[in-house]
């Protein structure tokens, strides 16, 4: 049984989906609309109940459903593609950079810009519209904050915990290819960073899959 993975092109999966393709294995892509709903449907919330992507579900049919845990999965289970480093202290800065890119940059900051409506409420002083661009707004701030901190943690040259490539590199991809989408400007080392990523053959042939162009 191949693998099955369930993604959104443009989204958090695209990072996964970097991870898969580097690693050169098989395995089948099911698209997500998540505008049309297909992340509630009953068919798909069996396979993830929290009806959320990246999902990858394995040759035994059982199913991982974040980020995190596909990465690490890749990671361990085909130690060839040097994923995480082989150096313990390097590899828990590499968990701990895709734990700020999927809470902080993700979670507190786009979060905020792009469903800017789970944080208001119906019974506001404000016009709804108004909530939601003082909330994207909010959004826009604490990505840019986090940036400021990533800027201090990443090298000069090469990736994010060394000169390998590593699922940090993947977690932090999505986040800059979302802020270059929607203007937000990245300090330079960020900005490094992301335009190294993007350059790799690999980078480059799954944005074009996903319908992006380099």
């Amino acid at each position: 049984m191949a693998l099955k993975f369930y993604m959104t092109p443009g989204s958090c999966s695209t990072g996964i989906h970097i991870l898969l393709e580097t690693l050169e294995l098989p395995f089948e892509a099911w698209i997500v609309n998540i505008p049309a709903g297909d992340h509630l449907r009953p068919e798909y919330l069996k396979i993830n109940p929290r009806g959320t992507i990246p999902s990858l579900v394995l040759n035994d049919g059982s199913a991982l459903t974040d980020f995190k845990s596909i990465a690490l999965w890749l990671a361990e289970t085909y130690p060839r593609g040097r994923l995480l480093p082989d150096d313990p202290e390097l590899a828990a800065r590499a968990i701990e950079l895709v734990d700020f890119a999927l809470i902080q940059l993700h979670g507190e900051g786009y979060t905020r810009v792009f469903t800017s409506e789970r944080y208001i409420s119906a019974s506001g002083a404000q016009p709804a519209q108004a909530l939601k661009d003082d909330v994207a707004a909010h959004g826009r701030e604490i990505v840019s904050e986090a940036f400021a901190v990533l800027e201090k943690r990443l090298p000069a040259e090469g990736y994010a915990v060394g000169p390998q490539f590593s699922i940090a590199d993947a977690a932090l991809f999505y986040n800059e290819f979302w802020a270059e989408k929607i203007g937000i400007v990245m300090p330079p080392r960020v900005a490094a960073h992301y335009q190294r990523v993007r350059a790799r053959p690999v980078v480059r042939q799954v944005l074009a899959e996903e319908g992006y162009r380099s």
